[in-house]
């Protein structure tokens, strides 16, 4: 695919997610591999939102939000199919994110990638301000 303009489907529907197939993703990605599939399940079961892109109904990609809805979001597990890549499905389920109605008016909105910055530039994401600010806690269980 060498088009940059998503012409597929979006969907919140989590009825439609293909967990078989996003299961393969995550557990094979460098920032949860080997999660567990019930995992994943439990995980977008309790995000705040999860948009799934179809090609003639077969999922190419899978995105979460965990948000309070009020001041802050978090967006995680972006994946677009390795064959579907190149097409603009990661921006346009991060632009349908951004976009979304409930999530409207928050303060902030945060993120962490290792090989994707330029999807992110290019919906309007920067480096963190004062990243001296942040801090992580990373139980070792």
């Amino acid at each position: 695919m060498n088009s940059k303009s998503f012409t597929g489907e979006l969907s919140e529907d989590l009825n439609r997610i293909q967990f078989d197939r996003v299961h393969h993703w995550l557990t094979n990605s460098y920032w949860s591999p080997g999660i567990a599939r019930s995992k994943v399940e439990k995980a977008a079961a309790n995000s705040a939102l999860v948009v799934s892109a179809f090609l003639d109904g077969v999922q190419v990609g899978y995105l979460r939000v965990i948000s309070d809805r009020t001041t802050f979001a978090w967006i995680c597990d972006v994946y677009v199919d390795q064959g579907a890549r190149g097409a603009g499905i990661g921006k346009a389920m991060v632009r349908y994110a951004l976009e979304h109605p409930e999530f409207q008016g928050l303060r902030r909105w945060a993120l962490a990638t290792k090989d994707a910055h330029g999807v992110y530039e290019a919906c309007g994401f920067i480096p963190l301000p004062m990243p001296e600010r942040w801090m992580a806690f990373l139980p070792t269980s």
